[in-house]
C-alpha cells in the first residue's frame, strides 16, 4: 500500500509502441537516446488529389509498420489506422508484461485509451465516398472505424477484458488523462490489471490542411529533421506526427503475486484546465503549474524531489514560453540554470514530433528509462535557447543522470493540462 490509507501503489510492468522511431518501445527509445529524428517529407497520394498550395508538406508518419503483424488481414480492414497503430502498441505492452490473462479475472482488468481525433483517416474517406459516389457506398464500418473509443474497445475484444473501460478525448492532454485514470482505478481497487495509453493517427489531409491554414506547423519543408525545435529562438510551429504507446499498470500486490518485473512505479496524476482560451495556452502558465502541483501533492513529493521532467515542449512559440515560465515559477532556484540548479528538462518531440492525443503515453517511455537506465532523452535542434528560457534543457545529446522521480507534462487545446509522476521503484 501506498502512504494513503486505503490506496494501492501503483506500478507498470509493460510497455509498447509504434511511432516514427521505432515500431516497438524498445527502437523508439533507442531513437530518443541517440538523439535521431523521425520527421520527413508526408508520404501518400492522398495529398495530391486535393491540390490546392501545401505549405507543409513534413510529418512524423510511422513508416514501413505492417498492422497484420498484431491482427487478422480481415480485422485490419475494418479499422481505422488508429487503432492500428493502438493495437500495436497494446499487443507489444501486454507480451512485454508477461502476464498470461487466461489466469486472471478478467472482469478486474480493463483499458483506458486516449485519443485526440480518433479515426480521421475515415472520416475523410466517408465524406469522398459520400460526395462522390452517394450514401449507399458509404463503407459499413465507418461508424466503428471513426469512433475516438474504438481502440478502447477493441483491445478490450481482443483480450477479452471485461473491466473498466473508457476513452479520452482531451486533445494533447488525451493519453495523459487515459493513464491517470487507469492509475485511479487501480488505486481505488476497482480493477487489478489496466491497460492504458493514447494512439493517434492524424497525418491526414484535413489536419494537415487546418493545422496548417492556422499558422501552427512549422513550414522548414527543406529540413524536416530541423523543424521541431523546442525552446530554440527560430521555432515556427509544431510538427504534426502518428503514433502510439501503451502500458500495463497493476496493483503492486498483484505484480509481485505473480512475479512480475517491475519497471518503475507510478505515483502522481495532477490535471487542470486554463481557462482562458480555446487553442492559446495561459501566458503565465498558471494552469500548467495547477497540473504540476497536483501531481507532486497526489505523490506526497516536494518540488525539489523532481529530477526530470519530460516537457510538453511542442516548439510553439507561445507554448514553450508559457511551459518554462510554469515551471520556473513552481520550482524557483531548483529549475533555474544560472542559480544552479538540478533539475533538467527537455522535449523528446524534437525527435518524433507531436503525436497529439499520443504525446504524453509516447513520452513516458523516456521518463520510464530515464529512472531505470538514468540517461536523459536530449532536446535536439536546440542551436540558440530562446530568452528567458532559464533550465537546463539538455540539449542536443543524451545526459547521463541518476535519476529517481520524473515529471510528465502533456496540454492540450481546450487548456487541458496533465502532469504524471514516475518513479524508481522500491520494494
Amino acid at each position: 500500500m501506498s502512504g494513503r490509507t486505503g490506496e494501492h501503489r501503483i506500478v507498470l510492468t509493460g510497455i509498447g509502441a509504434v511511432t516514427n522511431l521505432g515500431h516497438n518501445a524498445r527502437d523508439t527509445w533507442a531513437g530518443m537516446r541517440e538523439g535521431r529524428s523521425g520527421i520527413s517529407q508526408i508520404d501518400g497520394e492522398d495529398f495530391a488529389k486535393y491540390g490546392g498550395k501545401w505549405d507543409v508538406t513534413i510529418g512524423g508518419q510511422v513508416k514501413g509498420w505492417d498492422p497484420t503483424s498484431v491482427m487478422e488481414f480481415r480485422e485490419a480492414k475494418r479499422v481505422d489506422r488508429c487503432t492500428h497503430l493502438g493495437m500495436g502498441a497494446a499487443v507489444e505492452a501486454v507480451t512485454n508484461s508477461g502476464i498470461d490473462l487466461t489466469k486472471e479475472n478478467l472482469d478486474r482488468c480493463g483499458v483506458v485509451i486516449g485519443s485526440g481525433i480518433g479515426g480521421i483517416k475515415t472520416i475523410e474517406d466517408g465524406v469522398l465516398t459520400l460526395k462522390e459516389k452517394g450514401p449507399d457506398r458509404i463503407n459499413p464500418f465507418t461508424v466503428p472505424r471513426l469512433m475516438a473509443n474504438a481502440t478502447t474497445g477493441n483491445i478490450s475484444i481482443r483480450y477479452n477484458l471485461r473491466g473498466p473501460a473508457s476513452c479520452h478525448a482531451t486533445a494533447c492532454a488525451s493519453s495523459g488523462h487515459a493513464v491517470g485514470d487507469a492509475m485511479n482505478y487501480l488505486r481505488r481497487g476497482l480493477a487489478d490489471v489496466m491497460v492504458a495509453g493514447g494512439a493517434e493517427a492524424a497525418c491526414t489531409p484535413l489536419c494537415v490542411g487546418a493545422f496548417m491554414v492556422m499558422k501552427a506547423l512549422s513550414t522548414r519543408n527543406n529540413e524536416p529533421t530541423r523543424a521541431s525545435r523546442p525552446f530554440d529562438k527560430d521555432r515556427d510551429g509544431f510538427v504534426l506526427a502518428e503514433g502510439a504507446a501503451a502500458m500495463v499498470l497493476e496493483t503492486e500486490e498483484h505484480a509481485r503475486k505473480r512475479g512480475a518485473t517491475i519497471l518503475a512505479e507510478l505515483l502522481g496524476f495532477g490535471n487542470s484546465c486554463d481557462a482562458t482560451h480555446i487553442t492559446a495556452p495561459d501566458e503565465a502558465g498558471g494552469g500548467a503549474m495547477r497540473a504540476m502541483q497536483m501531481a507532486l501533492a497526489d505523490a506526497r513529493l516536494n518540488p525539489a524531489d523532481i529530477d526530470y521532467i519530460n516537457a510538453h515542449g511542442t516548439s510553439t512559440p507561445l507554448g514553450d514560453k508559457a511551459e518554462v515560465a510554469a515551471v520556473l515559477r513552481l520550482f524557483g532556484n531548483h529549475a533555474r540554470k544560472s542559480a544552479g540548479g538540478k533539475l533538467l528538462m527537455s522535449s523528446t518531440k524534437s525527435m518524433h514530433g507531436h503525436c497529439l492525443g499520443a504525446s504524453g503515453a509516447v513520452e513516458m517511455i523516456a521518463c520510464l528509462h530515464a529512472v531505470r537506465d538514468g540517461v536523459i532523452a536530449p532536446t535536439i535542434n536546440l542551436e540558440n535557447v530562446d530568452e528567458g528560457m532559464d533550465v537546463d534543457l539538455v540539449p542536443n545529446h543524451a545526459r547521463e543522470r541518476r535519476t529517481r522521480y520524473t515529471m510528465n507534462n502533456t496540454f492540450g487545446f481546450g487548456g487541458h493540462n496533465v502532469t504524471l509522476i514516475c518513479g524508481r521503484y522500491d520494494a
